[in-house]
């Protein structure tokens, strides 16, 4: 599976996705030893490296399949009271991939965002 860069690098715990493109922009990123750009890809097995230390990234990819139920909102705004994560309420980052409306009922993915 292949990741944004700037999500790989966020997802390690190095820094935030913004200040990763920050460090993309001033060149002090680095792909298999090659200067990396904004929007580029990682791949499984490609080194990443910011000012010379080594990203690693320890975290399986998980994804919760999730049966939605009428009345949910397949939605992560913390203002909407029904929303899928709080009625989840999973330890750690999710978001839904795609929408179900609220009066509908089916599967959806959620992906731990620390991928």
């Amino acid at each position: 599976m292949e990741y944004r860069l700037n999500k790989y690098i966020s997802s390690s715990g190095f820094c935030s996705r913004r200040e990763a493109d920050r460090l993309i922009e001033a060149g002090k990123v680095t792909i298999d030893g090659k200067k990396a750009a904004i929007g580029m890809r990682v791949l499984p097995g490609q080194r990443v490296k910011v000012n010379g230390t080594p990203i690693i990234q320890e975290i399986e990819p998980v994804y919760i399949a999730f049966n939605k139920p009428v009345g949910i909102v397949s939605t992560t705004d913390p203002q909407e009271k029904d929303n899928i994560v709080k009625y989840i309420s999973h330890e750690q980052r999710i978001f839904p991939v795609g929408r179900l409306d609220k009066d509908s009922q089916g599967l959806i993915l959620l992906p731990m965002t620390e991928i």
